[in-house]
């Protein structure tokens, strides 16, 4: 998939205000500091689009990006981030919650998960969570730069077997990487797949 244009829309902590029509939404999450904002400038090929250096209010919010008038990439909350006031945590838990299971055009989640790191509960309970409500979603692993060759595939594998230990079937996985594009056109190719699907039943 080409992109020719990606633009910011809108910002909101409410999805009852988010874009109208019936564009699809594919969503990303995953805890701070997972890489987030790079990914989608990496995919967009925009650099900036997304703020990598955001401020605290920032991460509160959901923010749409437009791309090639055809679809939209939702950059959703940060969670996980132990400096927050528990309050703070249930207001972007509230968000992220809300959104998931009210907006009808999210199309799919994607699940940012730092390669480096071992299984996080934090990340499995959220994953779990998804899977109990039949939310369709994929994971993508990100900074696979920072591993050696055999070092990334092999922490993936690790990961996908701790899944395998609760789950009977895994989403599709992407690795990727920020810096040196890896997975850009695998992730592309599969929204890409998504829309022409969708464009089939219309």
């Amino acid at each position: 998939m080409l992109i020719n244009s990606a633009e910011f829309v809108i910002s909101n902590s409410d999805w009852h205000r988010c874009p109208e029509g019936d564009k699809p939404e594919y969503a990303f999450i995953g805890r701070s500091n997972v890489g987030k904002s790079s990914l989608i400038n990496m995919l967009t090929q925009r650099k900036g689009l997304a703020k990598t250096s955001q401020t605290p209010g920032k991460t509160l919010l959901i923010n749409h990006f437009l791309v090639n008038n055809q679809w939209y990439i939702v950059d959703l909350p940060g969670y996980g981030f132990a400096k927050q006031s528990k309050e703070m945590r249930a207001k972007i838990d509230r968000i992220i919650r809300g959104y998931i299971m009210g907006r009808e055009q999210m199309t799919n989640l994607f699940v940012l998960i730092d390669s480096r790191l071992k299984p996080q509960p934090i990340d499995l309970e959220f994953m779990e969570w998804l899977g109990e409500n039949g939310v369709p979603f994929s994971i993508v692993f990100t900074k696979l730069d920072k591993l050696g060759r055999m070092a990334g595939p092999t922490a993936v594998e690790a990961y996908k077997n701790e899944l395998l230990n609760t789950w009977e079937e895994l989403p599709p996985i992407f690795l990727t990487s920020s810096e040196d594009r890896r997975g850009r056109d695998e992730l592309l190719d599969y929204i890409d797949s998504i829309n022409h699907s969708l464009a089939g039943k219309q």
